[in-house]
């Protein structure tokens, strides 16, 4: 990270350098560590779109050329040619595995996925009606006072085990809060399994019957699980940073990220999105829709298209299209009134001049929102599955914050806008 000539901020009488840190990729940087100390000054940033909290090396976004990269491998590279569990290696170690070590990584995944018998209580006191994120967050947090031989984080070997179980037992979490709410009983995972058939099988198999995964559907789980892994510093990847700043344990840490992704503004985007498929209901309505849309005086958004940080397309969502087509190819829509919507509407917004020109592409959520519903899963089942695609990219940024020398506690400041410093008066007084 090459540093050049610094800026100097001009303050009355006072000037302060600001140094210039040039990055591998993206816009410069000022630093700012010292201007409080050298020109008795703060910046304001609500939501910090201006200002960079860490530095990181695990993925670079460029919203206006709509690139995404893991550790600088293109997000589309990933989703054709690697796996799930092969971007969880490149995105905790830095490289890409050989064959033995992607075989040893794949094992300690396939066997870390059961879970301790007792958390089975747990679910128990949650209400049948409860949300499975609700749940998800409680017994992730839990996890803690289970496995006490991974919560020292400044030992190396506690981060590995720590960040094996999480991966590992994410989705043995999520599918028992799926069954849960289900009324169905919990189902074990099995060895002989990749990862997303893994999780499939959880979620949909029941004692009764023999349930065999469709290869296709796996595939397109785990393109989801992939394309979610991480998103440089979005809001529950902040929040894991901030918790973990603090040095609290692993599992609390991940527990913080799933309870912020819980917010319809950032996880819950891929459920409002199919709910708003199922608002508009049949296709003969989408007309009144697309006019209620582009109406700047009607507050009604369409969800799932366009994006906060891509300004031209989001490249995730190329890659979400064609499993979409596949799966939807595969299960067919000839019965499904939402599904035949979502494929109309994507028609129209790829070749409606008013969406084209505004450049309101069907975003990652849209098409991810199509595919898990064509699955089977309920909505309430999308963001703890997004959770569990996301667990790897926070525990990658965990760890290399644990590792960062300029790590410290993190405390953002103030602009104060309250009272003068003013007297108490006694309430007789008043």
């Amino acid at each position: 990270m090459a540093d050049k000539k610094p800026a100097i901020l001009s303050l009355g009488e006072k000037q302060v350098e600001l140094p210039v840190l040039t990055p591998t990729a993206g816009p410069d940087c000022l630093d700012i560590r010292k201007l409080y100390a050298q020109g008795d000054v703060f910046t304001y940033d609500p939501g910090f779109t201006s200002t960079a909290s860490c530095d990181s090396e695990i993925t670079f976004i460029d919203g206006d050329k709509g690139e995404l990269w893991y550790r600088g491998y293109p997000i589309e590279q990933l989703a054709e040619k690697s796996h799930y569990l092969e971007v969880c290696y490149l995105l905790l170690h830095g490289e890409l595995p050989s064959e033995e070590q992607m075989v040893d990584f794949e094992n300690r995944i396939t066997r870390h996925t059961m879970v301790h018998e007792q958390m089975h209580y747990f679910f128990r006191g949650f209400r049948r009606d409860s949300h499975p994120m609700a749940t998800l967050v409680g017994v992730v947090g839990a996890m803690s006072a289970f496995y006490h031989d991974s919560l020292d984080i400044n030992d190396p070997h506690h981060r590995e085990v720590a960040s094996i179980r999480l991966i590992a037992k994410l989705p043995t979490l999520a599918a028992m809060a799926f069954k849960y709410a289900m009324g169905q009983p919990f189902v074990y995972p099995k060895n002989d399994l990749d990862y997303a058939s893994n999780f499939l099988h959880m979620c949909f198999s029941v004692p009764a019957e023999n349930y065999k995964v469709d290869p296709a559907l796996a595939r397109a789980m785990d393109r989801i699980f992939t394309l979610h892994a991480d998103h440089e510093q979005n809001a529950s990847t902040s929040t894991v940073r901030l918790a973990g700043s603090s040095g609290a344990n692993p599992f609390a840490c991940i527990a913080a990220g799933i309870a912020c992704l819980w917010g319809p503004a950032h996880g819950g985007a891929n459920q409002a999105a199919l709910e708003m498929l199922q608002e508009i209901g049949t296709v003969d309505r989408i007309p009144e829709y697309i006019k209620r849309a582009k109406d700047k005086d009607d507050p009604f958004r369409l969800m799932g298209f366009g994006h906060r940080v891509y300004k031209n397309f989001d490249p995730r969502a190329k890659v979400m299209k064609e499993s979409a087509d596949e799966v939807l190819d595969l299960l067919g829509i000839e019965n499904n009134e939402t599904l035949k919507v979502a494929k109309e509407l994507e028609r129209i917004a790829l070749e409606d001049e008013y969406f084209v020109s505004k450049k309101l592409y069907p975003n990652v959520d849209f098409y991810s929102g199509i595919i898990l519903s064509a699955i089977g899963f309920p909505t309430s089942m999308f963001t703890p599955i997004f959770a569990l695609s996301r667990t790897v990219g926070w525990i990658s940024q965990w760890k290399e914050m644990l590792s960062d020398p300029q790590n410290k506690i993190g405390r953002p400041r103030q602009l104060y806008v309250g009272s003068d410093k003013r007297d108490y008066v006694p309430v007789d007084k008043r």
